[in-house]
């Protein structure tokens, strides 16, 4: 479905990708890892159409994304429809007055009548067990029901690729724990899924793939999410992670220190 040629893209004169070709078929799981500042957001919002490449191609499901294209209001819409953003901080997306009309913003903008984006907020209300929630204020809610709504935003789009940025900072440990579980139900129900993270504890459980991008903001693996976990000195360069291993009976066990 995505497809990335030889994208360069700067923030003034300050490299954000370098030279980056992937290929992201339907239905992968796949996890963008690296250090702080090493492109991985920069690639969530050019996959997104928040920008575009300063040089090389994006496609998507065989159409080349342009700045141009993008400027079109419908073929924009059908994009940002078909690919839904969550963004880290869950309150950049969240401005309406209580959170059925957060839900319901993104269906009433496609111009679906109000009969039908009434059961879309219904069912996202339900699957994320909000309902309780529906007339509370999103900025009064706790980081996990926050993060919750912004999922349901996008889901209320029924997207086909679901594209997260950290989408475990600031969690809770329980938020973080019930996040995994429904990612992995997203998963498994045929949604595309594009993260980034530095939760090198959770990452196996929610992508198959790992992407990892090193400090000059370039693509240095991209193998199952296992095979790159087990690659300590490869995470040590690119300043990801520290590792150090201590033995459990008859095996060893890997323990991560992220530097982020």
């Amino acid at each position: 479905m995505i497809e990335l040629q030889n994208v360069n893209y700067a923030y003034s004169a300050s490299p954000a990708l370098r030279d980056v070709t992937l290929k992201i078929e339907r239905g992968e799981a796949v996890a963008l890892m690296g250090a702080n500042g090493s492109g991985k957001s920069t690639l969530l919002k050019l996959i997104n159409g928040i920008i575009t490449p300063d040089s090389g191609n994006y496609y998507f499901d065989g159409i080349e994304i342009t700045s141009k294209k993008l400027q079109d209001n419908q073929f924009s819409k059908k994009l940002h429809q078909r690919v839904g953003f969550v963004f880290q901080n869950a309150e950049t997306q969240l401005f309406c007055a209580n959170v059925y009309d957060e839900i319901a913003f993104g269906p009433r903008q496609m111009g679906l009548e109000e009969e039908v984006v009434h059961k879309r907020v219904m069912d996202c209300l339900k699957l994320l067990e909000l309902e309780a929630l529906k007339e509370r204020v999103p900025y009064h809610l706790s980081g996990g029901e926050k993060k919750k709504v912004s999922i349901a935003c996008i889901l209320s789009l029924n997207p086909d690729i679901i594209v997260l940025d950290e989408p475990m900072n600031g969690l809770d440990p329980k938020a973080q724990r019930w996040l995994v579980a429904f990612l992995r139900r997203l998963h498994a129900s045929g949604k595309t899924l594009i993260l980034s993270t530095h939760n090198l504890e959770l990452v196996h459980e929610v992508s198959t793939r790992a992407i990892l991008f090193d400090e000059t903001h370039t693509i240095v693996a991209d193998m199952p999410t296992e095979k790159v976990l087990e690659q300590t000195e490869l995470l040590k360069e690119v300043n990801l992670v520290d590792a150090y291993y201590h033995v459990h009976g008859s095996g060893s066990h890997r323990h991560f220190h992220d530097h982020n």
